[in-house]
């Protein structure tokens, strides 16, 4: 799994026929690679859950999602998968099928709102619109290996 968060005082997305929407938080865009497993999800959801991006009194990166109850916005984007080494087209053989990315994409939202936190997402597969105000500007990239997150 790979993952692009940004810290945002507020995110949105639409698509046709939907729209959803948070104030202060993460917006998350999600991609799941074919080799991706439940495992894979949960780690990065409880990775993201923790990670310490909120700053404190002292403008340190000390606080994580849970301590600020922050909201999340989460986008599938199997574009993250793309390859364009040696061509202008970019490929994207390593992305998951539909099956397998919308299963571990609700295993992924599950996670997080087992937090008790806000948990928004868009719509699998469609065309989609995302708007945000990066905090910070505050992006940072996870990916999912079998070693751990780098």
């Amino acid at each position: 799994m790979r993952t692009v968060i940004q810290r945002v005082s507020e995110a949105s997305v639409r698509w046709d026929g939907g729209e959803s929407s948070i104030g202060p938080g993460y917006c998350i865009l999600l991609g799941v690679a074919d080799t991706d497993a439940e495992r894979d999800a949960d780690y990065l959801a409880d990775k993201i859950l923790k990670l310490r991006v909120f700053s404190d009194e002292a403008g340190k990166f000390n606080l994580s999602a849970v301590q600020v109850k922050a909201a999340f916005l989460v986008v599938s984007q199997f574009t993250l998968f793309a390859d364009a080494r040696g061509q202008n087209r970019p490929s994207f053989l390593h992305a998951a099928r539909s099956e397998q990315g919308i299963h571990l994409l609700d295993r992924f939202i599950g996670r997080l709102r087992e937090s008790g936190l806000p948990v928004h997402t868009g719509s699998f597969g469609a065309q989609m619109m995302v708007r945000l105000v990066n905090d910070g500007p505050v992006t940072i990239v996870l990916t999912n290996c079998r070693g751990g997150v780098t």
